[in-house]
């Protein structure tokens, strides 16, 4: 919100050193935001980064496991599991991970669906500053207004 009075205006009316303040403050305010916001992408990479090197971890951890886990079996002759309990068990396997991919997936689109929300939410918390604040400002317009009509009319009846 821009204050159309010019500064002599302010200073007649007593409220130049106020002003003057909350100035101050709104503009260190705003410049340690705007700091932060400076850092973010520096932040969202970062974080973006760890997850790419977390997942190709897990993933090496996956692959160097079970590469042990077949050379054991083979270097020990281990007599392989029967047909059934091999199909059985890959079947079972594959159902457990796809129940646990949909599991997952519905998981992401509600967590995406609360960030959207959370997002329109502060929007409509923006507006809604906005229109308190210029509620106010007119509410303190008609006051002073109000007051200095009031001021008039006993200077008038003083004079009389």
């Amino acid at each position: 919100m821009v204050d159309n009075k010019s500064k002599d205006e302010s200073n007649t009316a007593g409220s130049g050193s106020a002003s003057h303040v909350f100035d101050t403050v709104k503009e260190n305010y705003v410049r340690a935001v705007d700091e932060m916001a400076k850092v973010q992408p520096q932040y969202a990479q970062a974080f973006s980064n760890l997850q790419l090197d977390y997942i190709q971890t897990a993933k090496n951890v996956i692959q160097n496991t079970i590469s042990a886990q077949r050379q054991l079996v083979e270097n020990l002759n281990i007599i392989p599991a029967s047909t059934s309990y091999t199909e059985q068990f890959t079947r079972q396997s594959n159902e457990i991970t796809n129940n646990t991919l949909r599991a997952v997936g519905i998981n992401n689109q509600l967590v995406i669906n609360a960030v959207d929300v959370a997002r329109e939410n502060l929007r409509i918390y923006n507006r809604t500053v906005d229109s308190i604040t210029e509620f106010s400002n007119n509410v303190a317009k008609v006051c002073t207004s109000f007051s200095a009509a009031a001021q008039q009319q006993q200077q008038q009846f003083a004079k009389q």
